[in-house]
């Protein structure tokens, strides 16, 4: 009974000090144990040993206890022990040296503060990584040592005899006894080794990454003497625990405090855990950065130096762990990319909602561009920018879907492009939203880095695709009524051959158009002239211009585009501003880019246009209100329309009118690429003011 009431002692004296805070009276003391001589010890070796040990006790206590079965099992230990041999000789001295003060301390019924101070003072030459390491070493030895006699004294003589010489009691026997202490051991057990694996990991850091003068990992230095000591002292409440048991066997007397000192100690100790994994975690992310900062720098050198092959270009956009980066199509398998050796290469960038009228349209140019007898020897490979810490099954099958339909090779997964390249194309590239496409030629230069307009206007007549190509077709381009459609309406020839007035118009009223199209029918029938009429919607109103379009060809209004088309021609139109506003000279005019910007213009007003071609380039467009006004007032200018012309006439028309208010917005999504600071307004030529708008939803 004396060593119960040794322990009941060592309990009390345990609560005073674990109600003690660690101030700073303390943290000097624990500090003045440290005077380190710089000697290096091998720890992961002997820490990998210990986690075997305690890892290989721990479920056994629980087993035997619960299941009541003393079956032996077999201690399956990975380590090469002959490699470590050297590093356990030369340390075996120190842990006997703990592994006695901590045994007789606790036989003792010793002050738990004063044994770890003792431990620390013993170890004040060794880093605190080794203190606790070498201390969690010596408890091993003990607990393993008596959970190996405890474990074998039912089936071996020898384990047997030597129980009963320890007096160790009987486990089985005293099973719902001892089970709420070896919880709260077991519980405890795992915080140190978690606490000591975090302080080793702290230790391990690269330095060549991380600096241990500035936060988070200064914070986590200052932290670390306060862990080991809470660790070294949770080793001496375990292993007073563990000797308390000595010489109990049937007078043995539970004490429920006992297994309370051990759980708040473990609740302690897992609190120090956390706060290490925390700051750990941001240490990983700091060393992340910093790696990923290299790693940009080194892509910009790079992608911004002549190269002798694009493969070394491409190798360094995927991660190095990765050999097989891409997805092809063709054969649904992953492939190197040695495949676009020799070729022009189209890095189609986007993020996961990129349309499928996009992806359609391109499918069109790229296999256009296979089927023709053409040297066009280029390959598009798509690069999906995706925020990896939101990834989900979800976004895993839309990715998939869109890779399915894709004609051209994919990455196998977004997780294979370098942070660095992403960073890249946002800042260098000025990828945000939309997608762009930035062309490399067979030595890896980037010569364009947006392509995708010169692809929707001029297809791959563009090609090889590059600033210097763009300026020379804008070059021999004027505006017309083939720039405008681009075969989009494929009755075009004909009409022109017939020489008929066409109209193109846009709107999403359907009062407005029924209204336009019925008077300029009968103005058109009055002066015995053909006339064709076209519906081509309204920029991001899919839904809304479908619904119109059905109505127009059910009451046989006009001609009424399809889906894909109404998307094309609204794209293009903003594919030809930017492109313009990138290679126009400001102080030039430009017919075309004014006549896209007009037409632009009236798309973002609530009211319908109205654009009139007659030949190649005789044409006058007009706002909603102003086209249906003069349709409906023809009489008024009818005679000079047999005299003038229909087109001349119109336009003379539309002069004399003066609009006493008007409101023209220009709507256009954020796309890389300069957007012009200057705009004059349509109607009445002043400049316009710039603003901003955000809108999520295209419809």
């Amino acid at each position: 009974m004396a060593q119960a009431s040794r322990s009941q002692q060592l309990v009390r004296s345990e609560r005073r000090m674990f109600a003690a805070s660690d101030d700073n009276a303390m943290m000097k003391q624990i500090l003045s144990t440290h005077a380190p001589d710089g000697r290096l010890v091998d720890i992961k070796p002997i820490l990998l040993i210990i986690d075997n040990v305690l890892r290989h006790i721990t479920p056994e206590v629980d087993q035997a206890l619960t299941a009541g079965s003393g079956r032996i099992d077999s201690f399956d230990d990975p380590t090469n022990l002959s490699a470590i041999d050297d590093v356990l000789d030369a340390l075996a001295y120190i842990v006997h040296k703990i592994s006695c003060e901590i045994s007789c301390k606790c036989a003792g019924g010793g002050d738990a503060h004063a044994t770890t101070m003792v431990i620390l003072n013993m170890l004040s030459s060794y880093s605190w990584d080794a203190k606790v390491v070498l201390t969690l070493a010596a408890f091993a030895v003990n607990f393993g040592q008596f959970w190996l006699i405890v474990q074998l004294c039912t089936t071996n003589t020898l384990a047997k005899s030597v129980a009963l010489l320890k007096q160790l009691p009987d486990v089985l026997e005293h099973s719902q006894t001892l089970k709420p202490h070896f919880d709260a051991l077991n519980k405890l057990i795992k915080a140190m080794i978690d606490v000591t694996k975090c302080i080793v990991e702290f230790i391990e850091l690269p330095c060549e990454y991380i600096s241990s003068e500035v936060p988070p990992l200064s914070t986590a230095m200052a932290s670390i003497p306060t862990a080991a000591y809470w660790t070294i002292r949770s080793v001496v409440a375990c292993a007073a625990q563990i000797t308390s048991l000595v010489g109990l066997r049937q007078e043995f007397v539970t004490s429920t405090s006992e297994a309370w000192e051990l759980s708040s100690l473990a609740h302690k100790v897992s609190s120090i855990h956390e706060h290490l994994q925390n700051l750990l975690r941001l240490c990983y992310q700091r060393i992340e950065e910093k790696k990923q900062e290299e790693t940009y720098k080194e892509f910009i050198r790079i992608i911004e130096t002549p190269q002798k092959e694009i493969s070394k270009i491409l190798r360094v956009i995927f991660r190095k762990e990765d050999p097989h980066p891409l997805f092809s199509p063709a054969d649904k398998t992953r492939v190197d990319i040695d495949v676009l050796r020799r070729k022009h290469v189209l890095l189609l960038i986007s993020d996961l909602d990129i349309s499928l009228d996009e992806i359609q349209v391109l499918e069109v140019l790229y296999k256009y561009e296979r089927a023709s007898s053409s040297e066009l020897n280029y390959e598009i490979v798509w690069l999906p920018i995706v925020d990896r810490s939101a990834w989900n099954d979800s976004y895993q099958q839309k990715f998939l879907n869109l890779q399915s339909i894709m004609p051209w090779y994919t990455v196998n997964h977004p997780s294979v492009i370098e942070p660095a390249v992403i960073k890249y194309t946002k800042e260098k590239w000025r990828f945000v939203k939309k997608p762009i496409v930035v062309t490399l030629d067979p030595l890896g230069k980037v010569t364009c880095t947006n392509a995708l307009n010169m692809m929707w206007i001029w297809g791959n007549a563009a090609f090889p695709f590059s600033t210097d190509k763009e300026e020379s077709l804008w070059k021999s381009e004027s505006w017309t009524i083939e720039l405008l459609v681009d075969g989009l309406e494929p009755n075009l020839p004909n009409w022109m051959r017939e020489e008929k007035v066409i109209c193109f118009y846009g709107g999403e009223k359907m009062e407005w158009i029924e209204s336009f199209t019925s008077a300029t029918k009968k103005a058109a029938q009055t002066l015995e002239i053909g006339l064709e009429m076209v519906y081509v919607g309204k920029n991001n109103a899919k839904e809304r211009v479908k619904k119109i379009s059905g109505l127009i060809t059910e009451k046989q209004l006009s001609h009424s585009w399809q889906d894909a088309s109404v998307w094309f021609f609204w794209n293009r139109l903003e594919s030809m501003l930017y492109s313009k506003t990138q290679h126009g000279k400001t102080n030039d005019p430009d017919i075309i880019k004014q006549e896209v910007m007009t037409i632009l213009g009236y798309d973002g007003s609530e009211h319908g246009w109205a654009i009139f071609f007659l030949g190649t380039t005789e044409m006058v467009r007009a706002n909603g209100e102003r086209v249906l006004s003069s349709m409906q007032s023809f009489e008024e200018w009818e005679e000079m329309a047999r005299q003038m012309g229909f087109i001349p006439a119109l336009r003379k028309h539309l002069e004399g009118i003066t609009d006493d208010h008007h409101c023209t917005r220009l709507i256009l999504p954020g796309i890389s690429g300069g957007i012009a600071e200057r705009v004059v307004c349509a109607e009445c030529g002043r400049p316009m003011e710039m603003y901003f708008m955000y809108r999520c939803c295209v419809e």
